[in-house]
């Protein structure tokens, strides 16, 4: 028993962040530990499950995958997993599967806890693991985007002590008595008032001791200079996105002026309120059942109030309302399929409209279709008719309407094989009536969700490569009748009777700016899908100049910032959020500016017009 205990202690000590352990704690370790054998292909911890305590892994290796499938991390000898449900007290949202005969450590939650509490360093590694999974998890939830989840925490409002500083002239040993006498795992190094570089904990272990280096060295020959900073109006996005782009786990936050006032750390993002974006998604993720997923929706608007009461862009917002939509519908749709059972055929789901543009905000219909990867027989076609109808019903549940239009899985028009959809936009582009135009408008703003995504890719492509001169023309003239509301001497035309009387519907100029980013994407042959991303690629394509794709993407901002703002209010006084702006409650400056944006859109339309050939103007 005594060389048994030794051996998973000597295990422990060879690998972060138990070697930085002291000895004492470290050999009382293996007795609050148990071993745990896993036969390849078996799941040692399921989305919804607690798990035992963290995992380390001491041979094998085990996959995780978040509640999509998709892959977060592969672990490996003396890495661990579990430590998710540990920090959040909840169950993990991840599935870990070993993908090799394995032999896991398993130290019991306590004493992890204890760990955590009396160790800031051993926190701080863990809650780095847990983050860096977490911003895989969500960056699948967004379709790999660049990662911008939206987090609309200022940076200043998690800095919650003075930094711990030195000077470049003091000694390594000087400023590892620092870090450790403040309990921290980075000091700043400052000369004049200015930050001129960082020391971590990792530092000192590579730069100092594996090189042998005297501890009696200058900080300067071993800090890294001119590090990342954010000042403290930055947004907690920024912050995430830079940990995990260039791999740190500590960000100086310096005022106005350069001045270090603070640090954040992996685990001040982790430890953000649950009202934030990346564990509300965590939730909806973690459900179970369908009435679980249907319970999480109110959080997604309160989520929204929240980041644009902190005047978070409306492109960001966005982005975050398409996120965390995203995570429902992927998490009925798998919860659906459980059901079911197995596909009979492979498929893909998409999304369609805003949602597939990145675009939605507090209100948005259903836009959804299917690709399949081969005809189905008769009691595939119900499988796939039952799959949509019940999918459609819970979103709708959930808060989303069914479309008006009836675009969606449920109409066997839109369950389509990747030929049958080829064909579609073929017999769209040679004859352009009214609702081929309507239906290439639709399907050309189309994202994959779940499901195998090369049969999105084929049917996209399809979309980019089908469009005639003569389809364009038509789709041209629908966004020369998008006019906004915007009267002869740059009056706001309002409705003048019915329910909206003195409003003016804002989705309509914002729709024209949509519509023109969607032609100039067609014609430049880009596969760009969010309406600001499809301006830049046409303005890099020289389908549209510079300063035009620039000032409509203003417009587009301005406009949707003010319909957030509005939509927001409403949902705080509990009305149905709309489209319907009233200018009275503006200020004078807001309604400038909306004129000014009306006015670049009625320009941008003029122009496009004058390109167009007899008969479409």
């Amino acid at each position: 028993m005594e060389v048994e205990l030794a051996e998973v202690r000597d295990f422990l000590a060879g690998h972060a962040p138990f070697d930085r352990l002291p000895g004492s704690e470290l050999a009382a370790l293996p007795r609050r530990c148990t071993i745990r054998y896993a036969r390849r292909g078996s799941v040692v911890l399921d989305v919804g499950d607690r798990g035992d305590g963290l995992y380390v892994v001491r041979s094998g290796a085990v996959e995780v995958r978040d509640e999509t499938a998709e892959l977060v991390d592969r672990v490996g000898a003396g890495e661990a997993f579990g430590m998710s449900s540990l920090l959040e007290h909840r169950p993990t949202r991840y599935r870990c599967t070993a993908v090799e005969d394995t032999l896991l450590v398993v130290l019991e939650p306590t004493a992890y806890g204890e760990l955590s509490q009396a160790h800031p360093d051993f926190a701080t590694f863990f809650a780095a693991t847990h983050h860096a999974r977490l911003s895989r998890a969500i960056g699948n939830l967004q379709r790999a985007t660049s990662g911008s989840t939206a987090l609309g925490t200022r940076v200043g409002d998690l800095v919650t002590r003075e930094p711990v500083t030195t000077t470049p002239a003091a000694s390594v040993r000087d400023a590892a008595a620092a870090m450790s006498t403040a309990g921290v795992s980075c000091v700043l190094v400052v000369e004049h008032l200015a930050l001129v570089g960082i020391v971590t904990d990792r530092d000192l272990r590579n730069r100092v001791l594996a090189a042998d280096l005297p501890t009696v060295s200058p900080v300067r020959s071993v800090m890294t200079p001119d590090p990342v900073t954010l000042s403290a109006e930055a947004l907690a996005v920024e912050a995430l996105l830079e940990m995990v782009s260039r791999d740190i786990h500590h960000l100086p936050v310096v005022d106005g002026t350069g001045r270090p006032v603070g640090l954040v750390t992996t685990t001040d993002l982790v430890r953000l309120e649950n009202a934030n974006p990346v564990y509300l998604a965590a939730a909806i993720g973690g459900q179970t059942t369908l009435a679980g997923v249907v319970a999480e929706p109110p959080g997604i608007r309160a989520v929204l109030g929240q980041l644009v009461e902190r005047d978070v862009s409306a492109a960001d917002v966005s982005r975050v309302a398409t996120a965390l939509g995203d995570a429902v519908r992927r998490r009925v749709l798998a919860l659906v399929e459980e059901e079911l059972g197995p596909s009979p055929v492979p498929y893909s789901w998409i999304v369609l409209g805003s949602a597939a543009r990145d675009e939605e905000g507090f209100t948005a219909d259903q836009d959804h279709a299917i690709v399949l990867g081969a005809e189905p027989d008769e009691a595939g076609d119900a499988w796939f008719a039952a799959l949509a109808e019940r999918v459609t019903a819970a979103l709708e549940q959930c808060g989303w309407p069914r479309c008006p239009g009836d675009v969606m899985a449920t109409n066997p028009d839109w369950r389509l094989t990747v030929p049958q959809w080829r064909a579609h936009f073929a017999d769209w582009s040679r004859e352009p009536r009214p609702d081929a135009v309507l239906h290439t408008a639709v399907f050309h703003d189309m994202r994959h969700l779940a499901g195998d995504r090369d049969l999105t890719e084929r049917v996209h492509l399809a979309s980019l490569t089908t469009a005639s001169p003569r389809l364009l023309g038509h789709l041209s003239r629908q966004a020369l009748a998008m006019r906004p509301p915007l009267g002869f001497f740059r009056g706001l035309v309002l409705e003048r009777h019915g329910d909206h009387r003195d409003t003016l519907d804002i989705k309509r100029p914002i729709s024209a700016v949509v519509q023109l980013a969607r032609i100039h994407a067609l014609r430049s042959g880009s596969p760009a899908l969010s309406t600001r991303r499809r301006l830049a690629a046409a303005a890099a394509a020289g389908t549209i100049e510079n300063d035009a794709a620039s000032e409509l993407a203003d417009a587009l901002e301005l406009m949707s910032y003010l319909r957030l703002h509005h939509q927001a209010a409403q949902a705080r006084a509990g009305r149905t959020p709309d489209n319907n702006l009233r200018p009275a409650d503006l200020t004078q400056r807001q309604r400038r500016h909306l004129r000014d944006a009306f006015e670049i859109v009625r320009a941008a339309q003029h122009r496009l017009s004058s390109t167009l050939p007899p008969g479409f103007e």
